[in-house]
């Protein structure tokens, strides 16, 4: 009866640690399994703008806050040139800003294969302190740049 009762304890008290964030469900990007993701993602900190991290169940993939406020995804598709969406240079990475969905906002990098895509509640958190965030661009920069902004903006918040 007393291993029954240490292992129940044992057991609330590895639920009451966990809390309620539970594993974030996303989908894996198209070219998800690039080994250049996998660099991306090993590196991905533990924190990003004082938001914790959080198990996802897709490959590439990180969220952080709870409820989640930055989602990140590497192996989107690689985008083109455009002149529809802002692009933005910030810590040497260049970025492609959708603002469609204010406040939230979806950041592709530009100019690098695989692309990493950044999703950010702007009312949760700073855009400019997540892509700023070093552990987070030291671990794009594990994709090398072929390209660049032509006139890149500042981003917004």
């Amino acid at each position: 009866m007393p291993r029954r009762l240490a292992a129940l304890l044992g057991a609330l008290t590895l639920l009451a640690l966990t809390g309620c964030a539970g594993t974030v469900h996303l989908e894996p990007a198209k070219d998800a399994n690039n080994p250049a993701c996998a660099e991306v993602t090993v590196r991905l900190p533990g924190s990003i703008a004082e938001q914790d991290r959080r198990w996802t169940d897709a490959q590439a993939t990180g969220a952080y806050g709870d409820p989640t406020s930055i989602i990140i995804s590497c192996g989107v598709t690689v985008p083109g040139p455009t002149s529809e969406l802002q692009c933005v240079t910030l810590e040497g990475i260049d970025w492609l800003v959708d603002e469609s969905e204010s406040p939230m906002l979806r950041m592709t990098s530009y100019g690098r294969d695989p692309a990493v895509q950044v999703f950010v509640d702007t009312a949760r958190v700073s855009s400019n302190e997540v892509l700023s965030s070093s552990a987070l661009v030291s671990a794009i920069r594990m994709i090398p740049a072929e390209g660049e902004c032509t006139a890149p903006d500042e981003l917004a918040q």
